[in-house]
């Protein structure tokens, strides 16, 4: 990772700079000029520099192609335009989405173990654990159009073990657990896993991705059961779209389970929307007026390809494309700045009260700041979304294996852990599991 602190570090790419010249790549450095910004771009961390002024509308502009949107890295608002400091103490320019520049981060309640450091110094402090594979719905980028084999009941993590493995995490140093399926609201004895996940020493979020079909009348109990963040699922406005590419119907009661976790108390509620060129592209711009005068997060996800979803990249809408339709009608969109683990690149508008955030794998993954960690519904436990890689913790669980045992499994999968995922077209191209097995 190339960090610039200093006069002299800039100083070099600054005289590539002094020639008008068009964008090129020099080693693993992109850099560009747009005046009057001067910007550099580390392409493997997603780290920029910006001295200058310039309206974030001519930013946008000069960044449509799709190949220069690293330049969104870190909001052009929050940037100082004060000469270049060479005491690193004062300088503020710098940011990075490796975790390993978070060394003047607070100091944790719970410090993070080995078990979770990867090769590359990424700490993982958040696990998505998969409490079924089961759902409510079928959708077309989810599930194949033939359903899926599901796995049996006996081989599926009971909640004792769920809680078992939760603890060895936590206790390690994850602070964050969102529960996915599947559909995790059809699970019976969901609330009495919350509870007893929530009450883990250490971990300060438990969050759900739902489809917000049965939500409604289960949120109440779940945010008694230390439920604090809500994902719902929803990728059209419209009723008839929902029930083409669901393949059921409930538009109307995933409306109600937006507006049920809002009037609980939940800020932000966060929406995701997959969005897929034909069918819902032309909606963008109404979800983002949700956000005028509530709560709402609304998170344009890139389509991503996964085993019987039929992807094509014809139906990817790229983050940019999405930005710039965005930008367009709302002309007082910022940029916010990010967490370095974060997955969104999040905005906000002008009078809103809401966000609007993008998660762009396909055309920007995130990898360099990744933290997050997957434990499936039969116990596989998984490092990356888009790696077919997946090692068992069910089996040396039943087999009897003690807690370090498990630990030393979990730190091999983690140390394995590559430095990204594979561009979109080879993992088209990978044998992986359907979305609905992996978990959401």
């Amino acid at each position: 990772m190339v960090f610039f602190r200093s006069v002299s570090a800039l100083s070099k790419l600054r005289s590539r700079l002094a020639q008008p010249q068009p964008s090129t790549l020099n080693g693993s450095v992109r850099w560009l000029q747009i005046q009057p910004l001067l910007i550099f771009v580390n392409c493997e961390s997603e780290f920029y520099f910006c001295q200058g002024s310039g309206s974030f509308r001519g930013l946008t502009s000069g960044l449509m192609d799709g190949t220069m949107s690293l330049a969104y890295a870190t909001p052009y608002a929050k940037l100082s335009e004060s000469p270049i400091k060479d005491n690193p103490a004062s300088d503020k320019l710098s940011y990075a989405t490796s975790f390993a520049q978070l060394s003047e981060a607070p100091a944790r309640d719970n410090p993070v173990s080995d078990m979770l450091v990867d090769s590359f110094g990424r700490r993982h402090t958040y696990l998505r654990i998969s409490l079924t594979e089961r759902c409510n719905l079928r959708c077309m980028y989810c599930m194949p159009a033939e359903g899926v084999e599901l796995t049996s009941n006996p081989q599926l993590l009971s909640p004792n073990e769920i809680v078992r493995l939760a603890n060895l995490f936590v206790s390690s140093g994850v602070d964050k657990i969102r529960l996915t399926g599947g559909e995790p609201t059809i699970r019976k004895d969901i609330e009495e896993i919350c509870l007893q996940l929530s009450s883990l020493k250490g971990l300060k979020t438990l969050a759900i991705t739902t489809n917000g079909i049965a939500l409604a009348r289960k949120l109440p109990k779940l945010k008694e059961c230390g439920l604090s963040s809500v994902n719902i699922s929803l990728d059209t406005l419209v009723p008839a779209k929902f029930e083409f590419m669901t393949r059921r119907k409930g538009h109307e009661r995933v409306m109600e389970s937006i507006q049920t976790a809002i009037d609980l108390g939940y800020n932000p509620v966060k929406v995701n929307c997959v969005v897929m060129r034909g069918f819902n592209d032309d909606e963008i711009c109404d979800f983002v007026e949700m956000t005028r005068d509530k709560p709402i997060n609304i998170r344009f996800i890139e389509f991503m390809p996964f085993d019987g979803n039929v992807w094509n990249v014809k139906k990817l809408v790229p983050y940019a494309e999405m930005l710039d339709r965005v930008v367009k009608q709302f002309t007082s969109l910022s940029r916010l700045q990010d967490h370095p683990t974060e997955t969104a690149k999040n905005f906000m508008i002008d009078g809103h009260c809401g966000t609007v955030s993008f998660i762009t794998s396909m055309t920007k993954n995130f990898c360099a700041g990744c933290n997050r960690l997957r434990l499936l519904a039969d116990g596989n436990f998984k490092v990356c979304l888009f790696g077919p890689s997946e090692v068992s913790l069910r089996d040396p669980l039943r087999s009897g294996v003690d807690d370090h045992e498990l630990g030393e499994i979990i730190s091999a999968a983690v140390k394995r852990k590559k430095a990204s995922h594979a561009g979109m077209f080879d993992i088209a191209k990978t044998a992986n599991r359907p979305m609905i097995h992996i978990g959401g």
